[in-house]
């Protein structure tokens, strides 16, 4: 099933959380360099796993939040692509 719409990279998301904080102090405040906090605003780099749980902490936010957010971006863009043709197995179909 294809969602109905392009979600939003949560970077861009994490820019609206952090308001008019610098990235020089939330990156030093999550122990990171400025440079991968960049990436991340700037929708270059997703959230990993560790991200999300600092980003929890630090924001008063879930990690799920954020790794569902980064999922559902990593899927929709992955649908966006031409792929293959993929033959489903028969035998594994479930009756209904």
């Amino acid at each position: 099933m294809t969602s109905m719409y392009n979600p939003a990279h949560p970077g861009l998301v994490l820019r609206d959380y952090l308001g008019e904080l610098s990235i020089t102090t939330v990156a030093e405040r999550l122990g990171v360099t400025r440079a991968a906090l960049s990436r991340i605003l700037n929708g270059h780099a997703g959230i990993s796993a560790d991200m999300a749980v600092l980003l929890g902490a630090a924001l008063g936010t879930s990690a799920e939040m954020w790794t569902i957010m980064q999922a559902r971006y990593d899927l929709w863009q992955a649908q966006q692509k031409p792929h293959r043709k993929v033959e489903p197995f028969p035998e594994l179909a479930r009756a209904a």
